[in-house]
Order: structure tokens, then C-alpha cells, then sequence
């Protein structure tokens, strides 16, 4: 079940912590090199822009993934 202080963490605002900045570019770095290899190779279609959404939607994940983490 979801409590109260979860749904408070998940929805504030995190500002970076030491060590926090360098985790997001890498995972951002990765995302887009990951997308730019699925663009250069697939054909422009619903698919592809759907991979390029799951990618976006994974690293903003990941990046709440650590804003939220010991909070």
C-alpha cells in the first residue's frame, strides 16, 4: 500500500545533493546515445517515436530514482 510519506517524497521538489548532478548527466548521456542508436537504426514510425518515449520516460524515472532515494 502506498503511505502518505511516500506519496509526499514523490511528489516535492528534491534539489541536488552532493554527487546527484554527475549521476543524472550519466543517465542522461546514456538515454540519449540509446535513442540516437535506435533512430539511426530503425525506420521512422509509431514505434520508433514510442522506444524514443520509453527512453525518456526511463531516465526521468531513474533520475526520480535518486532525487527520492533516503528522503
Amino acid at each position: 500500500m502506498i503511505t502518505d510519506a511516500q506519496l509526499d517524497n514523490w511528489f516535492t521538489y528534491h534539489a541536488p545533493k552532493e554527487g546527484q548532478p554527475e549521476k543524472y548527466t550519466a543517465i542522461r548521456n546514456a538515454a540519449r546515445h540509446l535513442a540516437g542508436v535506435i533512430v539511426a537504426n530503425t525506420p521512422s514510425s509509431a514505434d520508433q517515436t514510442t522506444a524514443i518515449r520509453k527512453i525518456r520516460e526511463a531516465s526521468m524515472t531513474a533520475n526520480a530514482a535518486i532525487a527520492c532515494d533516503g528522503v
